[in-house]
Order: structure tokens, then C-alpha cells, then sequence
């Protein structure tokens, strides 16, 4: 059977408080301020020919619940690991809780706006982000 490679995406939402204490004084991100963040946990890889699926949405959604379950009507500064919760922080953040549990973990985003938003793929070392860890 001839294979296919593909990419499954499933979305979270979730309303969270922060502020960034990193940017300059008077930055209007240094107050306090609130998002309806939208997100993205993406994984891909070949459809198991037995299955006719990468991986169950079911299993996804399992995986992800629990880490939006965290971040939901809170303060991220106040959450470990989120003293600086930029979305390239939040995503990493995320990145780091889905990886050892969800295989083929190619990509998470984090949008804060309806126009602005992070794609994270990993930190490219342990093939984790869609790659195969080498460089060549």
C-alpha cells in the first residue's frame, strides 16, 4: 500500500490574563491585559494503513484538555514557567508539556489576536519537530 504523510490539527481556546514585564516602561503590554487566546496542536506523520488514521483526534484532544485546563481564566504570569508569557513563550511552554505524550508533535501556535500569532516547531534536537534531529 502506497503511504501518505499528512498533517493532523486540532484547535483550543482559552482565556487567560498577563502582562509582559520584559518590555520597556509605558509599553501598553506591561499592564495587565487579557486575551481570548486561540491555539493549534499540530502533528504529522504517515496514515497507519490498518487504522486509515495518523492518530486518533480522540487521543489529541486527551492530550491537550489537561494543558488548557492550566492556562484557562488564569494569570500566566503566575503559572511556572510563564513569568514571561509572550506567545513564543506560551507555545513553548505548550511544546514542552505535549512532547513526551504526543508523537509526531510537528507544530503549536499560539494567537493571541485575530492577526497575530506564533508558530513553534520545536527546538530541532530530537526529531520532535517534524524533522529527524540531524543536520544533513
Amino acid at each position: 500500500m502506497q503511504s501518505h504523510f499528512v498533517e493532523l490539527v486540532k484547535d483550543f481556546r482559552f482565556e487567560a490574563a498577563h502582562w509582559l514585564p520584559n518590555v520597556p516602561e509605558g509599553h501598553k503590554c506591561r499592564r495587565m491585559h487579557g486575551h481570548s487566546f486561540r491555539g493549534e496542536v499540530a502533528v504529522r506523520g504517515e496514515i497507519d494503513p490498518r487504522t486509515g488514521w495518523l492518530i486518533d483526534f480522540a487521543d489529541l484532544r486527551r492530550a491537550v484538555d489537561p494543558i488548557v485546563h492550566q492556562l484557562d481564566h488564569y494569570c500566566l504570569n503566575e503559572i511556572e514557567g510563564l513569568e514571561n508569557p509572550t506567545a513564543e513563550m506560551v507555545a513553548v511552554w505548550i511544546w514542552k508539556k505535549l512532547a513526551p505524550q504526543v508523537p509526531g508533535l510537528a507544530r503549536v501556535t499560539i494567537e493571541e489576536t485575530c492577526t497575530s500569532r506564533c508558530h513553534y516547531f520545536g527546538d530541532g534536537t530530537n526529531g520532535t519537530d517534524g524533522t529527524d534531529g540531524t543536520d544533513g
